[in-house]
């Protein structure tokens, strides 16, 4: 919840400048009512119609360098029932708003691959929103991150949205809009201006969840924007990027004094803030043409800053980009708390270990074009009483808490973690359900020794997942491609930079890809014995290795069917462990019993005869079995979520496995079923 007080003075700002904001914002409510009036999921030309639904949402649905409402036009030529299908789904208030939002993306993204490799979809959180407001303005709330993010700080709410959380950003995001709209509700004058300033062109907005929105985007970008702004002497058209990043209880510091280089400090202001309007992908052709549009320069004044150290920026995006990455855009937390510094006008917030990194690279270009020689160690204790450090509790996780947490023996944990220190490469494998991806987190965990996921990345392979994707290579920009570096290579570097720690790349569905294109070179250079060592890389003939301090943990099913045998340059490169349904582990049992409820019990029964059953099938066999995961993570067993279940998670996947053999699908209909009926 939020400071109401605060709300209220905001509200009376709002009220005071509602006539003015009314012709600027009432296209919303245009929008919305245009949308309810022509939208038709069945129309038989599904791109006109997507096309005439969409015509009022102007900038909601397209800006610069974000073209969702574009992207889908052009699938909904290509491929109209595609399209369809996906907003069907999304629509299908029967399902889980996040579910449906995950999918969305996920079928954009198959779309893109399909349609229009190597470029976007741009199918983000705020766009998918915006389809959702659309169609249910009473229901759901348009989410922008930096309009969420600054008038939840502003009102001083409980939730705060995070970069790469788009799930409960949005559910966070739903609820913040709900408490605003119940205290709108209750200002009369306010609820008679809106009344007064709609005609039928306009969404009523009954509820007003609508007029809450725009309430806290008026917080965002004029009340909190206004509290905050503050003069920048050294370019007055620079923006407040002050705004771009906040930390409540980070002191202020100081540290112009350590580093003066005023055409530095232009440039890396620029590039904050064309980062900032890019968003975190840009690659470095855009950041640069947006640097010459934003500040009228031309591309000899450009080349001129290259000799003043602006070039070492410019030519190091994927620093910048880190910069924004680890300083609040997205907000990571570290064991050892985070930095707070202030510098060229703007509070960054950024990670400890980073930090230092970005002092030193203060010196080194501020050093370098004078010198002209190797940089030294640079030692940061001098520089600590410049710097804040604001401690950063992250949850310690132990042996025990695995044990807690995953249905595993303590033999079989010890086993585990000495295979994956080992080997350094390890696959789970196992049925759907017993728990892969779940326990490949906590092991990290539980080697960690704290739940720090800024040293865990997780992806998923496919089978058009490729070495361009994975190590680097080169993309469509513009009118020219450039080398773009992939996310292995840069969890790599990331490791290498940190050597004293452990980090973990998980990979789900591992066996879906081909892993001798996908790893290419460092298909070697992955094995234990080979750490460390250096190979040369296909695309930059630069020599690279994958860091000792790396661990690898890939998932497969062993039920896919669609799957061939495992390529023999993974099976060498692994250990496989085999994980097996935990229903007889003392942490099930102990969670089972805790319930103490006769019907969850008789279906753990049932479920365990049922995978002798699918163990003795000589077609099937135990990489079959169901996983004790479909029943976990419940505060609560109730028969409704136990039917719910077994309906639509075991019965189909049973519907499968024995589409050959009705009568032994019945029995296990009627058994599993009867549960119920007892």
């Amino acid at each position: 919840m939020f400071d109401s007080g605060i709300l209220k003075e905001c509200l009376t700002k709002y009220k005071e400048r509602f006539s003015e904001r009314w012709k600027d914002e009432r296209y919303k409510w245009e929008a919305a009512q245009w949308f309810q009036t022509h939208w038709d999921i069945n129309a038989e030309n599904f791109y006109q119609m997507f096309t005439d639904a969409t015509e009022k949402t102007y900038n909601l649905l397209a800006s610069m360098n974000n073209f969702p409402r574009g992207m889908i036009q052009v699938y909904s030529e290509q491929d109209p029932e595609a399209v369809r299908a996906m907003f069907i789904n999304l629509f299908d208030e029967s399902k889980d708003v996040s579910e449906r939002v995950v999918k969305f993306q996920s079928d954009a993204q198959e779309l893109c691959e399909k349609l229009s490799p190597g470029k976007q979809h741009y199918q983000r959180p705020m766009a998918i929103t915006v389809y959702l407001w659309l169609h249910n303005p009473d229901k759901y709330s348009i989410f922008r991150y930096t309009t969420c993010r600054a008038a939840t700080q502003y009102l001083k709410n409980d939730f705060i949205p995070k970069k790469g959380y788009p799930v409960q950003n949005i559910k966070g995001n739903m609820e913040f809009i709900e408490n605003i709209r119940q205290e709108v509700n209750q200002d009369s004058e306010l609820i008679s201006l809106f009344d007064n300033a709609r005609d039928d062109s306009c969404y009523a907005d009954s509820d007003h969840r609508t007029l809450a929105f725009d309430v806290s985007f008026f917080i965002a970008h004029y009340v909190a924007n206004a509290d905050k702004k503050e003069d920048h002497s050294d370019s007055d058209e620079l923006e407040d990027v002050e705004t771009l990043v906040t930390s409540d209880d980070a002191e202020v510091v100081d540290i112009n004094s350590l580093y003066s280089n005023s055409s530095y400090t232009k440039w890396m202001n620029a590039i904050v803030v064309a980062l900032r309007e890019l968003g975190g992908s840009a690659k470095r052709k855009e950041v640069h043409d947006k640097i010459i549009e934003m500040y009228e320069i031309g591309e000899d004044e450009l080349a001129e800053t290259h000799k003043t150290g602006a070039s070492k920026i410019l030519n190091s995006i994927d620093w910048a980009r880190n910069y924004l990455t680890y300083e609040g855009i997205l907000d990571h937390d570290t064991p050892d708390g985070i930095w707070a510094l202030s510098a060229l006008g703007q509070k960054i917030i950024v990670s400890d270990t980073l930090a230092g990194k970005i002092i030193a690279k203060w010196n080194r270009i501020n050093t370098a074009k004078k010198n002209n020689k190797p940089i030294p160690e640079i030692n940061l204790e001098p520089l600590y009483e410049y710097i804040t450090v604001r401690k950063t509790e992250i949850k310690k996780y132990t042996r025990g808490d695995f044990l807690g947490e995953v249905y595993m023996t303590p033999e079989q944990y010890d086993t585990l973690k000495e295979l994956l220190l080992k080997k350094k490469n390890l696959i789970l494998q196992g049925a759907p359900g017993v728990g892969k991806t779940f326990a490949a987190t906590r092991l990290a965990y539980s080697i960690m020794g704290c739940e720090d996921n800024d040293r865990v990345e997780f992806i998923q392979f496919h089978q058009n997942y490729s070495y361009e994707d994975f190590i680097m290579g080169y993309k469509p920009s513009g009118d020219t491609f450039e080398l773009e570096l992939g996310i292995f290579y840069e969890f790599c570097r990331k490791a290498a930079e940190d050597s004293d720690r452990e980090y973990f790349f998980i990979i789900d569905e591992i066996n879906r890809g081909n892993l001798s294109k996908i790893f290419g070179e460092l298909l070697m250079a992955i094995e234990a014995d080979y750490r460390g060592k250096e190979v040369k890389l296909a695309y930059n003939k630069r020599p690279f290795s994958v860091p000792k301090n790396l661990y690898l943990i890939g998932m497969m099913n062993t039920a896919d069917r669609s799957l061939a045998l495992i390529d023999y340059a993974l099976r060498r490169r692994f250990s496989f462990f085999t994980m097996e349904p935990g229903f007889t582990s003392d942490g099930f049992q102990k969670y089972q019993k805790g319930f103490e409820n006769d019907v969850f019990d008789s279906l753990i029964e049932k479920i365990r005869d049922l995978n002798m059953d699918i163990t003795k099938d000589s077609a099937l066999g135990s990489g079959f079995c169901i996983g004790h995961s479909y029943f976990c993570g419940q505060s609560e067993v109730t028969e409704e979520w136990m039917q719910s279940v077994v309906e639509y998670d075991i019965l189909p996947m049973l519907e499968e496995y024995w589409f050959d053999d009705s009568a032994k699908l019945q029995k296990w209909q009627n058994v599993l079923r009867g549960v119920f009926n007892d």
